[in-house]
């Protein structure tokens, strides 16, 4: 500790401390990015990034439309389902093109993203036309450029146009009806005459103003869209300047109030503190569930406070004590004997995670003599990757997009599972800010000489600043809308963003909130904190699957207990690593790694029940292996401790990530079923919270 107990101010989040380096694998952000946006660190998993990679012609989901940009054309279409036992996906149709005909030579040019912020990004899809997209907007806006003057506009549709009929004398309110059952309203700024000039295509010559378009699910919803029709978003900001709280506001233009869309989380979010007012009758479908009218340009998001600890919050029953002590010292042991081989990023991350477990747990059971040894594991391992010494891989800043890379991510864009691209950022990190966090905790000296190169990897995925001189993006991977993180970085997927482990992301969030605890930095602490509570609540939203929820058709719900891979428009069973049948591997990724955090994310302890009784089956299959075994035992040990313990003793093998004495302390600090009773639980010596 510093003189009089003061700690250290924290570096700039705007700074980055590792070498830069060129890439050869990333792509050029100038061809999608307009000019002016390319001084500062662009985002690299973001709910458009389809828009800016390769031809960028893949659709992104915007709420509740997916919207894709195509020569010198914006295609809208509101998605429909296919579903299955092992699958739920929307799928994509050209419902509704909107282009200018004028605009035909610009048709090889690629649209530009012009702005973007936190809930929407506007697209210059053509020299004339421009496309505010907001998200959870039920109408899709257009306008056209002022300088172009009047523009001739075209729409087109894969469906055979049964009707398109103006609805009022002024001509600014339109009904289209196509063969595919669907009815779409066109509402316009100004007068606009749409004639039809085939089949599938509108024409409307010298259109000058604002146009949008709107899916109508139901007859009884046209007054309200007629009733919020003016008034339309241009972009919209959240802030996380209180714990545990998003604050959405949007800037609009036109009259009268805002209609947007809620999913489901946000409806469960939405606090009383906020004026707006939900349209309960007003519904879109989505694969996110239904998404419900709210009228309001500002909403307040508000989760339950949760207060990360170093430790279990109950303590390690008594009679469990002895047998968590005899394997840490095992564990311990074996750290010396047992170098890392690996120079992968994320498996090296988890193995310094994984020893930094043990002197947590070593605080806990009163078991300090052994925590020198992993003092010295922790700094003979952690610290080459911070002073780049170490051989083989190493962090990078690359300059291109704005964040950090590996060496050995600088030619080969499969290595370090994607890193070098920007795939799973969060993960990687995570797991060395836990492992740096714990050595920070544990030697304060340690932890002051390389304050600035764990700083510099929390602001690769966690900078909040929207300023230009910040060498990261905002929030690399959490999105602001849907409440959790994606992976994915800069490879274009049909299907959007996609994430595997929730837990993983859980973890990265937490292990920031703990360095916030190891350097006395309360804002650290409250940011970390507040990212886990949304993405575990996400993750119990939308990866933890309960039959007949409603969310997901009944064929998905009822065969599934967890979803493998999560992506904006599907929701796949199976694993990138493993297929459907493998469901230990399921819960195992959404699980993995076993913290004190990990009660949090299973709450539920019915739920729990049904997870296990659904993954156990797949435990009698030929070659399971053992480290996921004792992630299904984990979990069973919330609700039957004994039948757990003594299958967790018989385990030959663990996670790559784990040890027994992790599974040891989980399963010995487990409460009663009904959670009303904790038992007697020892205290442990050095237990910190925060806040």
């Amino acid at each position: 500790m510093p003189p009089h107990g003061r700690r250290p101010a924290p570096p700039s989040p705007a700074g980055h401390v590792f070498p830069q380096a060129a890439s050869t694998v990333l792509p050029d952000p100038a061809r999608f990015f307009a000019p002016g946006l390319l001084s500062a660190p662009l985002p690299t998993n973001c709910f458009f990034q389809n828009f800016t990679l390769k031809n960028g012609d893949q659709p992104e989901y915007i709420h509740p439309y997916s919207v894709r940009s195509a020569a010198a054309g914006l295609t809208v279409c509101y998605p429909s389902r296919n579903h299955s036992p092992s699958f739920d996906i929307q799928t994509f149709a050209a419902d509704l093109t909107v282009s200018s005909p004028s605009d035909a030579a610009a048709a090889g040019q690629p649209h530009r993203v012009v702005a973007f912020d936190d809930l929407s990004v506007t697209l210059d899809f053509s020299p004339s036309l421009r496309a505010f997209l907001v998200r959870g907007c039920p109408f899709v806006t257009v306008a056209t450029a002022e300088a172009a003057g009047p523009v001739d506009v075209s729409v087109a549709s894969v469906h055979a146009f049964l009707e398109a009929a103006p609805c009022d004398d002024a001509r600014t309110k339109w009904r289209l009806r196509m063969n595919s059952g669907q009815t779409f309203l066109l509402y316009a700024s100004a007068p606009i005459g749409l004639q039809q000039a085939s089949v599938t295509q509108l024409a409307a010559p010298g259109f000058s103003g604002v146009i949008r378009i709107a899916y109508l699910p139901d007859p009884a919803m046209e007054a309200v869209l007629d009733q919020y029709s003016r008034c339309y978003p241009t972009a919209g900001e959240a802030a996380l300047n209180r714990p545990f709280c998003i604050d959405y506001a949007w800037r609009k233009q036109g009259w009268g109030d805002l209609l947007m869309l809620a999913n489901p989380l946000h409806l469960r979010l939405l606090s009383e503190d906020c004026s707006v007012r939900v349209l309960d009758d007003f519904k879109y479908r989505s694969i996110d569930g239904d998404l419900v009218g709210v009228v309001g340009d500002s909403w307040v998001l508000k989760t339950d406070p949760l207060s990360p600890t170093w430790h279990s919050t109950r303590g390690v029953n008594d009679d469990g004590v002895d047998e968590v002590v005899a394997a840490l010292r095992k564990d311990v042991d074996s750290l010396a004997s047992s170098p890392i081989a690996t120079t992968s990023s994320y498996f090296y991350g988890k193995a310094i995670a994984r020893a930094a477990r043990l002197a947590l747990i070593a605080e806990e059971v009163g078991c300090p003599e052994v925590i020198p040894a992993v003092h010295r594991f922790l700094k003979a391992t952690v610290t080459p990757w911070l002073d780049g010494s170490f051989q083989g891989n190493g962090f990078l800043y690359d300059p291109k997009w704005g964040g950090l890379v590996t060496k050995q991510g600088l030619q080969d864009s499969g290595a370090d599972f994607g890193f070098g691209i920007y795939n799973d950022h969060h993960y990687h990190l995570g797991y060395f800010l836990y492992a740096i966090a714990v050595l920070a905790k544990i030697d304060p000296s340690w932890g002051r000489k390389f304050m600035s190169q764990a700083y510099s990897m929390v602001a690769d995925f966690m900078t909040l600043s929207r300023k230009c001189g910040a060498s990261y993006t905002r929030l690399r991977t959490f999105d602001l809308w849907k409440l959790h993180s994606w992976a994915g970085g800069l490879t274009e997927f049909g299907d959007g963003r996609n994430q595997e482990s929730t837990s993983e992301a859980v973890n990265a969030y937490y292990s920031a909130a703990l360095l916030g605890l190891s350097y006395g930095d309360t804002h650290l602490v409250s940011v970390g904190a507040t990212l886990t509570a949304f993405e575990m609540l996400a993750a119990q939203t939308w990866w933890h699957v309960r039959e007949g929820e409603g969310i997901y058709e009944d064929d998905f719900s009822s065969n599934n207990r967890v979803v493998g891979v999560l992506w904006a428009n599907k929701r796949d069973s199976g694993l990138w690593f493993a297929p459907p049948e493998w469901k230990e591997c399921r819960l195992g990724i959404q699980l993995l790694p076993l913290l004190p955090i990990s009660e949090a994310l299973f709450p539920d302890i019915g739920f729990v029940k049904d997870l296990v009784s659904w993954t156990t089956p797949a435990l009698a299959r030929d070659g399971v292996g053992e480290g996921w075994k004792g992630f299904v035992y984990a979990l069973e040990g919330v609700y039957d401790k004994e039948s757990a313990l003594a299958k967790t003793r018989a385990l030959a093998s663990h996670d790559d990530g784990n040890t027994l004495t992790n599974l040891l302390w989980w399963l010995h600090s487990r409460g009663n079923v009904d959670n009303t009773v904790v038992g007697s639980g020892r205290c442990c010596w050095y237990r910190q919270y925060g806040h």
